[in-house]
């Protein structure tokens, strides 16, 4: 299949950019790929190689706070893609959302060759459908262990496309990054960005402060990043860090990361954003979603934290239990023990898992 390509991922920067190595397989043939994003992961999506334009819809299907169905909006969107006239749509999503909204859209749209991944039956609406297991593989044995940008890969490569040789599928950016901004330390430094915008993924407002601490007396100079505003980085840099809070956007915050020898940061996007500019990462990830599926990709990592805890796979987005144990019990000095293992780049991607206590 070849031609001009539509590629849909309506949904955050995080998962824009896990889409990023299939987007390049689909690119892989000479053909033209547009992506599709919602507003939320727009940044990300001007930062992927090989995509040849950015549209952006608000779906009423997917995100934590939808709008409300816009008759209007999507018959815009309808005769967008019509005019736009695709060969083939590949709908990217994660496995608890359904792909056959925008597979029906597509359809309006007169696109002539449909693919996703669907547990639902899609009726008429696919000509290419793979069904993901609950643990994250492909029923074509795909998926290796069920990560998300293996998950996409195996759409790709069902939809009739593949990386070309010599692409590792690691996480890419588009060059060239801005210039980071200046105030950065002179010396190998180590970033902390405590929160998410789900706050049970979140590293707590004591706790991020403490890290900086145990960092610190490990002699890192230590940037905290986050929006403007954002407590938890202000509160981590009175410990003694360089507050780069609200002072970056997505490509700066990439810059700041690139710079890094290491990233401490929860599970969410500027964890992907570190792995796409090759950057090691110490994760305090939150099982809330699985690490199998949305661990750190293709870069030496460190997963911290209790991955047993009562919040397991219940997709909280604050966290159940008083007191957020499951990063909460991580001691700051694993943490910076962490940190100078990943930041020793042991050849080839490195992943451990150690519990909080």
């Amino acid at each position: 299949m070849t031609g001009r390509i539509l590629a849909v991922r309506l949904d955050n920067d995080g998962d824009v950019l896990l889409t990023g190595p299939a987007v390049r397989a689909l690119a892989a043939g000479g053909d033209t790929v547009d992506l599709l994003v919602a507003p939320s992961g727009r940044a990300a999506a001007t930062l992927l190689p090989l995509v040849s334009d950015i549209l952006v819809f608000d779906p009423p299907w997917c995100g934590f706070d939808a709008p409300a169905t816009d008759p209007a909006a999507i018959a815009r969107l309808v005769e967008l893609l019509r005019r736009r006239s695709y060969d083939q749509a590949v709908v990217f999503t994660s496995f608890h959302q359904s792909a056959l909204p925008m597979a029906l859209l597509c359809r309006l749209a007169g696109i002539p060759h449909v693919a996703a991944t669907s547990e639902d039956y899609p009726g008429s609406l696919l000509d290419v459908r793979v069904r993901r297991m609950p643990d994250g593989t492909t029923d074509d044995g795909g998926a290796e262990g069920g990560h998300e940008v293996t998950a996409s890969l195996a759409l790709a490569a069902a939809a009739g496309h593949h990386l070309t040789p010599g692409d590792d599928g690691r996480l890419r950016l588009r060059d060239p990054l801005p210039e980071p901004p200046v105030g950065l330390p002179a010396r190998p430094y180590v970033v902390l960005h405590p929160s998410a915008s789900v706050p049970a993924r979140s590293i707590g407002l004591g706790h991020a402060r403490a890290i900086v601490t145990a960092l610190v007396a490990d002699g890192w100079p230590v940037v905290v990043t986050g929006a403007r505003g954002d407590a938890a980085a202000g509160h981590a840099a009175s410990a003694g860090a360089i507050d780069l809070s609200g002072r970056t956007d997505l490509p700066g915050l990439a810059a700041v990361l690139r710079g890094a020898e290491a990233v401490v940061v929860g599970n969410t996007g500027p964890a992907h954003l570190a792995a796409a500019v090759g950057t090691p990462v110490v994760s305090l990830f939150a099982p809330v979603v699985p690490a199998e599926r949305w661990h750190p990709w293709g870069v030496p990592h460190v997963l911290l934290g209790d991955q047993e805890a009562a919040c397991r796979a219940t997709r909280s987005r604050e966290c159940p239990t008083p007191g957020h144990p499951c990063l909460s019990t991580v001691p700051p000095r694993l943490v910076a023990t962490a940190v100078r293992e990943v930041a020793d780049r042991l050849p080839g991607p490195v992943s451990r898992v150690t519990e909080g206590a």
